[in-house]
């Protein structure tokens, strides 16, 4: 006999009689974290719990707008108008995400859609006035336009809980205009502003002024990316001793010095926590780190740096006795264009002697450098040997170094395709590898190993079928990505789409 279904009284449910921060997490749960896609509708059971009950509506709506994702400009005018109209749901507001943001849309062009101007710098003013208690604003580059003066004033200095804000690729010219003119007016003020996480993230037509006014305006900063931007060993310096970096990205700005990055890491105290570390350089262009920067550097470095990322560094052989320690606690490592051998790579992954003189190897020429002294010794001597531990690295970048092909990583002498290497599962390699190893689709089986491209980059993947295969590349430190080998600092917890990942992963 089967009981008929108990019925409650409205209020009276045993779901809705739950403590409220009970009910919010298990509502919470609802919410989808993914990014959106096209026009298809989002958080769905979301809205049917809106229509429950009273009490299932209040829970809802707390969770339904805490964090408001925008994709196109129509939805923006929507929720623009909603909040308008019952401006309490502006207060609820955390997060404005605008990162999947984008003017084509509809078959619309960008100027068809500044014409419709649902979002022009009045409405997203607006937008930002009706949300008075947002923590988190993640801008973009299909924004710049719309992003003026007044937008950033409003950001940097009328939203007192504002913790996070993110204009990456940001580089108009009327972007850089408004935002000079805003910074500017801290000049002769000794405000400080309660920012905790930035990213300038390719913004590269700000000048280096800007910089040296903002950042010793930050008191409490945690994230800072500035990759590709004009900031400067002095602005760099400027830092407030009072923040405490856990990520930074300095990769490819190319009006610092070596000498005064590796001063800043190595004697700052803002400096002493890092987790996220990109010092990557285009080494067509300019080199960053030299022989004696990477040998002051490395052993500087803190143990609960976990991504690393010295692309374009010049890193010879008798430089490997300093980066092995770093692989304990690492789990990415960047070393593309390195001057190291099968033999160098191989002995970060297994104990054994290492040769650390300059003169051991016959090809490698003394260390030179624009700042090196001809008197300092190179050498690096190890003391008695201490208890091997196993390495952290889970992705190691080895793009552009000559020893490393298709042949080399399949021949007996390397251990990187073996379960030695374990837990590495993601070596990222240059167009020329990838392209060979593309066309090895049985050895690539038989050893455990897939090809994946996304964009510009390439990698070789440790197949998850595979005995031993990769496991979930979740980690706090990512604040929601998943993939191995980001480029880009996250300032916010959230699935990585859109543009962003554009920049994270794809470039």
């Amino acid at each position: 006999m089967v009981e008929a279904p108990q019925v409650f009284a409205p209020a009276e449910s045993p779901l809705e009689k739950l403590p409220v921060e009970v009910l919010d997490e298990i509502i919470g749960q609802l919410a989808l974290d993914s990014p959106p896609s096209g026009y298809t509708p989002r958080n769905v059971d979301l809205v049917n719990c809106l229509l429950t009950s009273r009490t299932m509506h209040v829970a809802t709506i707390n969770t339904l707008y805490s964090n408001i994702t925008i994709p196109h400009s129509s939805i923006f005018s929507k929720f623009l108008t909603h909040v308008s109209e019952h401006p309490g749901l502006g207060t609820i507001v955390k997060r404005l995400d605008l990162s999947h943001f984008t003017s084509i849309g509809l078959g619309r062009s960008r100027q068809v859609n500044s014409e419709v101007q649902n979002m022009t710098s009045r409405t997203l003013l607006k937008c930002l006035e009706l949300t008075p208690a947002i923590q988190e604003v993640l801008l973009q580059e299909n924004l710049d336009d719309d992003i003026d003066e007044n937008v950033l004033c409003k950001l940097f200095f009328g939203l007192p809980k504002l913790k996070a804000v993110d204009f990456c690729a940001s580089s108009s010219k009327p972007f850089a205009e408004s935002f000079t003119s805003a910074v500017t007016t801290l000049i002769d003020s000794q405000m400080n502003l309660g920012l905790r996480r930035l990213s300038l993230h390719e913004c590269f037509t700000l000048p280096s002024s800007v910089f040296e006014i903002l950042l010793p305006r930050l008191p409490q900063l945690t994230h800072l990316d500035v990759s590709h931007t004009r900031i400067t060993d002095n602005a760099l310096a400027s830092i407030p001793e009072s923040s405490s970096l856990s990520h930074l990205n300095l990769g490819r700005c190319t009006q610092i010095s070596g000498r005064g990055v590796v001063d800043f890491l190595t004697s700052h105290p803002a400096a002493t926590n890092l987790v996220f570390l990109n010092l990557a350089c285009d080494i067509a262009r300019y080199r960053l780190l030299w022989e004696v920067d990477v040998e002051r550097l490395l052993p500087a470095l803190p143990s609960t740096l976990r991504s690393l990322n010295l692309n374009g560094a010049k890193i010879r052989r008798w430089h490997v006795p300093l980066v092995r320690p770093l692989t304990k606690h690492l789990e990415e490592l960047s070393l593309a264009y390195a001057d190291l051998t099968v033999h160098d790579i191989n002995s970060l992954f297994r104990p054994g002697p290492l040769s650390s003189s300059p003169s051991s190897s016959p090809s490698s020429s003394p260390p030179s450098s624009p700042i090196s002294s001809p008197t300092r010794d190179y050498s690096v001597t190890e003391e008695s040997p201490a208890p091997w531990i196993e390495p952290s690295l889970h992705y190691l970048d080895l793009s552009s170094i000559p020893a490393i092909t298709q042949s080399s990583l399949f021949s007996a002498s390397c251990i990187l395709l073996s379960p030695t290497s374990m837990p590495l599962e993601v070596i990222e390699l240059g167009d020329k590898a990838i392209s060979s190893l593309r066309e090895c689709r049985n050895t690539n089986k038989r050893l455990g190993w897939v090809v994946k491209e996304l964009g510009r980059r390439g990698w070789y993947v440790r197949d998850a079928n595979a005995a031993g295969g990769n496991q979930s590349g979740r980690r706090s430190w990512k604040m929601g990505a998943m993939w191995w080998g980001m480029r880009k600092c996250p300032v916010a917890w959230g699935e990585v789409g859109g543009l962003y990942g554009h920049y994270m992963f794809k470039k």
